[in-house]
Order: C-alpha cells, then structure tokens, then sequence
C-alpha cells in the first residue's frame, strides 16, 4: 500500500488556514484606530453624523439606505433589499472583516460621494457609529 501524502498537506492547509483566519477579524475599535492612525487625527462622531447624512451633492446619503439612525435594518433606495443594521451596537457583525469594510466603504462612498472615502471619513463615520446605542 503506497502512503498518502494528501493528509498532512491537507492538515497543513488547515492548520495554515485556522492560524491565519483570526488576523482577518477586527473589532471595528481595531478598525477605528487604523483609520485614525491613517487620517493623521483623531476621529470626531459629529463631524461622522453629519457627513453620513449629507447628500455631498449627489443624489443619496449614507441614511438614505441605512436611515438616519442606522441600529434598524435599512432598505437599498433602487433595489428596495433589506440591509442590516448598520450600527456595531445593532449588529455585532459588522465592521469585524476589514476587507468587507473596505469592499463596502468603496462601494458606498462611490455612490453617496463619487469618490473613495478618506480614512477621516471613514474614522469619523465609524466613530459615530460606535457611539450610537439602542
């Protein structure tokens, strides 16, 4: 009977994969302070309340699909899908994956401002989020 290699390099993978898994979930805390750190500056919640409900020109604001006070799940203003509340207090799942945090911060941003989000945007944003309580 020949020897199966397939078992270690697939323990390896998972070893690898566990070991690596827990790098990629932040507390959105975590993710404040980098975007802080980024924007040179500490992040300000009412500079964040009023850039996430201001149009900037554009059509939408944040609350237009996330509401004005986003701890309730809000609806997409075209598609009319249900979007879960934003806010960490509301919603422990959010903003604990920086790449899903940057996929939909450039996402949105594109729409609301037409362009990427500073990271003083986004500190300030996400400071206000944090501050928000049920």
């Amino acid at each position: 009977m020949k020897p199966s290699f397939r078992w270690p390099v697939a323990a390896l993978a998972l070893a690898f994969w566990g070991a690596t898994a827990p790098a990629r979930a932040v507390t959105p805390t975590q993710q404040l302070s980098r975007y802080a750190l980024e924007a040179g500056r500490a992040p300000e919640a009412a500079r964040g309340r009023q850039f996430f409900n201001a149009a900037h020109g554009r059509e939408w604001s944040c609350a237009t699909c996330h509401g004005a006070t986003p701890v309730v799940p809000g609806k997409h203003a075209s598609t009319g899908k249900a979007i879960g509340a934003l806010a960490p207090v509301a919603n422990g799942e959010r903003f604990t994956d920086t790449a899903k945090t940057e996929k939909w911060f450039r996402r949105n941003c594109n729409d609301v401002v037409g362009r990427e989000c500073t990271a003083a945007e986004k500190a300030d944003t996400l400071a206000w989020l944090l501050s928000l309580t049920r």
